[in-house]
């Protein structure tokens, strides 16, 4: 055993007027160590920006086996310690991992047993003995690091035991001061398996099991979300609309009631993206850098570099429509398997980037084959293509059955490219649509679940585009203009936070 050490973050400037408030991030993913999805995207952003606003902030992740080694490296040995293993009677090994990035401290937890193999997740039969011991070893830390936080802010339900733990076992110890909050990234993932395997791993007192707040719907199962939920002095979402949404039958995922019942807790605070990743004037993975005022001339450059990479018929006239998405029911691909036929034409092109369901998967190389340089199927995860089909494309895609916020079509509005949305979820909240007698709004949306309006709102994009090119780049300049930073949304995350904490 080490010695215990406190290490905070670098300070901020001088004479920094906001007030200062420490905040513990604990999740499972974060850009650029491990990323899945949107969740990695957040836990990387929102922390940098709230150490600009005078915030003293430690994201605390598993250290799987598979970061990257070039990160692994940069880690310093923070001490180890042992820990109850729930309720199997073995103690196990906790080391520390810490690296300070942009401001921010980074603290892996660290156990072989746990966190090893090419992945961060598998199944829920490997994942919820995982994440019990993550979520407890993750306060464990902070009393043996002696660094106590204002607030602990979790994410999704990998880290949903935490308020639970900090209520409980954790009630006396110095970490049991902290105020927490849960964001749900995606609703429809919550942790469930049964009691006596969630009892077994998690250790936690009987009685959480005999309360409502814990037990799924069959009364046979545990949900840890849902125990999350309620023990947490907050929720968040991210985006107001989605905090809506959730709370009624349809999007609600069987926790609609348990919502609406905990609502007086809940916020919706729509997601950004981080302008130094994404930035088409220094975008190194594309080949034409632009801005506001160039943008006309830098699209059409880079579309023609697109264009030629993916072997689509070179023409700078082209209407390039573009997708980048997990390949999965939620994002609306039947919808668009639905219509591919009946959009491309002479002067039309697709792109689509991801994987996923081998069904949408096989349907779009089908559609590869079948319309040869009018249609790419890239049938990959490749960060770099992605940026380059932002820059290069007109429009994107978003025709979502839920989306919680998105952030897609963020990137493609700073990228000046227009997203074609359905009106849910966050995408509502960031996409306003076209209004021809006003020349407001700055995409193409539709409400209803259905292929014939997904067509319509393409059609009507298709024919401004090629109709009135002068209204169009209006709204391609709007698009870029719009604030989609992470300033916005991190400035009502720290009011939330001095909301909690108003001393």
């Amino acid at each position: 055993m080490v010695e215990k050490r406190s290490v905070s973050a670098p300070p901020a400037p001088a004479g920094n007027p906001e007030p200062r408030r420490s905040v513990a991030f604990i999740g499972s993913e974060c850009v650029p160590y491990v990323k899945t999805g949107g969740l990695g995207d957040v836990m990387y952003a929102l922390p940098r920006e709230l150490v600009r606003m005078n915030c003293d902030v430690r994201v605390i992740l598993p250290r799987y086996e598979c970061i990257p080694q070039k990160y692994q490296e940069k880690m310093t040995y923070r001490g180890e310690f042992y820990m109850d293993l729930g309720s199997t009677g073995r103690r196990v090994y906790i080391g520390i991992m810490e690296l300070i990035d942009s401001g921010v401290v980074y603290d892996f937890i660290d156990n072989k047993e746990f966190f090893s193999g090419p992945k961060p997740y598998y199944d829920l039969v490997g994942d919820i003995p995982k994440f019990c011991l993550f979520s407890k070893a993750a306060l464990a830390a902070l009393n043996f690091l002696n660094w106590i936080p204002d607030i602990v802010h979790c994410h999704d339900w990998q880290a949903a035991l935490v308020p639970v733990y900090l209520r409980t076992l954790f009630a006396g110890t110095p970490v049991g001061r902290a105020k927490s909050i849960l964001t749900i990234h995606n609703l429809r993932f919550q942790g469930i398996y049964n009691i006596d395997t969630i009892r077994y791993w998690s250790g936690l007192p009987e009685y959480v099991f005999t309360d409502p707040a814990l037990l799924g719907q069959n009364w046979l199962d545990a949900n840890l979300l849902k125990g999350g939920l309620a023990f947490t002095d907050r929720i968040t979402t991210v985006s107001p609309n989605y905090a809506g949404e959730i709370q009624g039958w349809e999007y609600g995922e069987g926790l609609d009631a348990h919502l609406r019942f905990n609502n007086r807790k809940l916020r919706g605070i729509v997601n950004g993206i981080d302008y130094e990743t994404w930035n088409p004037e220094t975008d190194p993975s594309i080949p034409v850098h632009y801005g506001t005022k160039d943008v006309l001339e830098g699209k059409k450059a880079d579309k023609l570099a697109l264009q030629k990479e993916l072997g689509l018929a070179e023409d700078e006239n082209k209407y390039v429509i573009g997708l980048i998405s997990r390949l999965t029911n939620q994002k609306g691909l039947d919808l668009v398997n639905a219509i591919v036929p009946q959009v491309l034409d002479d002067f039309t092109q697709i792109v689509v980037l991801g994987t996923g369901d081998s069904t949408y998967e096989d349907s779009f190389r089908y559609y590869e084959n079948t319309y040869k340089g009018q249609f790419s199927a890239c049938i990959q995860y490749d960060e770099a293509r992605a940026h380059r089909i932002y820059a290069a494309a007109d429009s994107l895609l978003v025709p979502s059955r839920f989306e919680p916020c998105g952030l897609t079509q963020l990137n493609a509005m700073h990228y000046g490219t227009v997203p074609i949305v359905r009106e849910t979820g966050g995408l509502k909240d960031t996409v306003q649509p076209y209004n021809q007698y006003e020349n407001s709004g700055n995409g193409f949306t539709f409400d209803r679940y259905d292929a014939g309006l997904l067509l319509d709102a393409i059609n009507r994009s298709k024919t401004m585009f090629f109709t009135d090119r002068e209204r169009w780049n209006d709204m391609v300049l709007r698009d870029m203009q719009k604030d989609v930073s992470w300033k916005n949304s991190a400035r009502q995350y720290k009011d939330l936070y001095l909301e909690l904490t108003p001393w």
